[in-house]
């Protein structure tokens, strides 16, 4: 993991202060070692969590290959290095070291763009071409790894979050009616490709770009695409087993500690124990963490998304491994205080608890571990949510998760109303996805329709729990990797029928069964279970009590764009309407607000 930024401007005006600025922010994504490299029209900034080759990794990484020289700044790992490297060394090249920059490095030389249908991992990148005056970047398949970007009047400038390009004197924090719609009608998701903020981007995952004096060029490389699929059941078990067992193992790779995170449901279940099998063949103990609350026991309901509390399937699974299991309780009030920290990692408002939660945990990892495999993202490739299984929801149009445009539009400040029209504003964005989904011709309406919920699920909703997973795992200085996320995976089960995909009409039916034999049969088939959140009612408590504070206080900035009265009946009315899938319902609703009066306040936003 690292912080990467730069610019490129060919007029030759640099402020250095405004690079030792952002190499300041970028320090908690890299604490280990910093590089600023300066010439003629560029300057590339590097902050590193040293992982993998902590003597030769050190970046700006930069080579002279025919005369002409190439420096790179990158985030991220390359899980197929030593295959690449291997290559690369019988086509002639010399490599100084084992790290995954340098291998980036050296892919460009050798092919160009192209590199990137090679590389097999999560990154974001940019590399200065000293002859040629040209920065190529790039980022990920799937958007592991965030890359934003602006422009400027004298140039092009990009950084791993925001906050970095916010250090630029021309780049402001300021904000307009788009970006509140996308804060109050869309938030916590956001728009493939949009910064929220004014003049901020992000490259769109699967891209790559150049700037040169030509100015800004994007283009494609990948995306998910439908293809014939022939394998029998019994092949597509087997290629689910390999696939999903040779990304564990490549993930594992690192000269520091490796652990996982361990919930007790299936997709932490599956790495944690393939990765104890690696840990008990090559002689070292895994770690295993998990999360869980003050009193959740005492307070825990079942319902439809979590028939059962996790923690008596924990201690079945960690009974299975030679792991050495770690509990991370959390009471509610350093959850709620963390509510802002987790606004200061991700620059917006975000998934309120369910990321301050996972950045309490990080900090705890972060006493044993430096690197942690989470089993994020299974449920949108492997069709794990309820929008894919009930026929009924899986037909209803726009975003599954967020089902309630008009409830949502009652937040809107009056005098915003009239400027924007909710239902259009997300009808627009929902068809835009889905206009250019891949299927095969010929295909079922039904198996179409799966098509374009994996897409939409792709382009957004995992978005926004990738964004959660890499800012609030990097606030704690800890590298979080997702198995699941390894583009061969998302390829092959693009195009495999539901048939094989609900196997045994079980959400995941194909993982459970390719997997089988990994975990206790009581985790294997255990109902899905989404990620812990609090059932105590002192958390509600504590959230109300606070939004009532900045509701009387007409001197915070939330009363610019949300009516008051909306959020009076939010914290007054037994109403436990869903925000944003399963996981915010009243509770994080309050404090998804709570966060985006602090994003106002902290960052001194203005509207435009």
């Amino acid at each position: 993991m690292s912080g990467i930024a730069g610019a490129v401007n060919f007029h030759n005006i640099f402020e250095e202060s405004v690079f030792a600025s952002m190499l300041k922010v970028l320090k908690q994504r890299g604490p280990d070692q910093q590089g600023i490299y300066s010439s003629d029209f560029v300057r590339l900034v590097n902050a590193r969590l040293a992982v993998i080759d902590q003597e030769h990794g050190r970046q700006p990484i930069h080579t002279v290959s025919d005369g002409n020289e190439y420096v790179l700044v990158m985030d991220g790992r390359i899980f197929n290095a030593n295959e690449i490297r291997n290559r690369l060394r019988s086509l002639g090249h010399t490599f100084e070291g084992y790290s995954d920059a340098e291998v980036a490095l050296k892919s460009y030389i050798e092919w160009g763009g192209n590199c990137l249908h090679e590389l097999n991992g999560v990154f974001a990148f940019a590399l200065w071409d000293k002859k040629l005056e040209r920065l190529f970047f790039a980022r990920d398949r799937i958007g592991v790894k965030p890359f934003f970007y602006s422009i400027t009047e004298d140039g092009f400038v990009f950084g791993s979050e925001i906050k970095v390009l916010l250090k630029h004197p021309e780049i402001k924090p300021e904000i307009d009616i788009n970006s509140v719609a996308e804060i109050i009608l869309i938030g916590p998701g956001r728009t493939p490709g949009y910064g929220v903020f004014i003049n901020v981007k992000e490259l769109l995952p699967g891209h790559f770009g150049y700037y040169s004096r030509d100015g800004l060029e994007i283009k494609k490389y990948w995306e998910l695409t439908d293809r014939e699929h022939t394998d029998s059941l019994d092949d597509t078990v087997e290629k689910v087993r390999f696939l999903v067992n040779d990304s564990v193992k490549r993930q594992l790779s690192s000269d520091v500690q490796v652990c996982t995170f361990l919930s007790g449901g299936l997709d932490s279940s599956i790495i944690s124990a393939i990765a104890d099998k690696e840990a008990v063949k090559n002689g070292w103990k895994l770690h295993t963490f998990s999360l869980d609350y003050v009193d959740n026991e005492k307070y825990f309901k079942s319902s439809k998304f979590q028939p059962n509390s996790d923690r008596e399937y924990i201690f079945k699974m960690s009974r299975h491994l030679n792991a050495e299991h770690h509990f991370v309780e959390i009471d509610t009030p350093e959850l709620a205080d963390a509510l802002y920290a987790a606004v200061d990692a991700r620059d917006l408002p975000g998934m309120a608890d369910v990321d301050s939660s996972l950045y309490l945990l990080s900090k705890e990892v972060k006493k044993y571990a430096t690197v942690a495999l989470s089993g994020e993202c299974s449920d949108e490739i492997f069709g794990g949510y309820l929008w894919y299984r009930d026929p009924t929801l899986r037909q209803v149009k726009g975003f599954p998760w967020a089902q309630s445009a008009e409830y949502r539009a009652k937040f809107l400040h009056n005098d915003l109303k009239g400027l924007i029209d909710p239902q259009s504003y997300i009808e627009e964005k929902y068809l835009s996805t889905i206009k250019d989904v891949s299927k095969l011709p010929g295909i079922s309406e039904s198996e179409g329709r799966l098509r374009e919920l994996v897409v939409l699920n792709f382009k957004w909703f995992m978005q926004t729990l990738i964004d959660r997973s890499d800012r609030m795992c990097s606030l704690a200085g800890l590298e979080v990797r997702v198995p699941y996320c390894d583009y061969r995976i998302a390829e092959y089960l693009y195009s495999v029928p539901w048939e094989y995909k609900y196997y045994n009409n079980y959400e995941k039916g194909l993982l459970r069964k390719a997997l089988e034999g990994l975990r206790p049969d009581e985790v294997l088939w255990r109902k899905k279970s989404p990620f812990p959140k609090t059932h105590n009612p002192s958390y509600l408590k504590e959230v109300t009590k606070r939004m009532k504070e900045i509701i009387e206080d007409s001197s915070q900035p939330i009363h610019q764009i949300v009516d008051m009265h909306a959020l009076i009946d939010l914290i007054n009315t037994d109403n436990p309407q869903p925000w944003y899938g399963q996981l915010m319902t009243t509770p994080q609703t309050i404090a998804y607000f709570l966060q985006v009066n602090y994003w106002l306040k902290a960052y001194n936003i203005s509207i435009v």
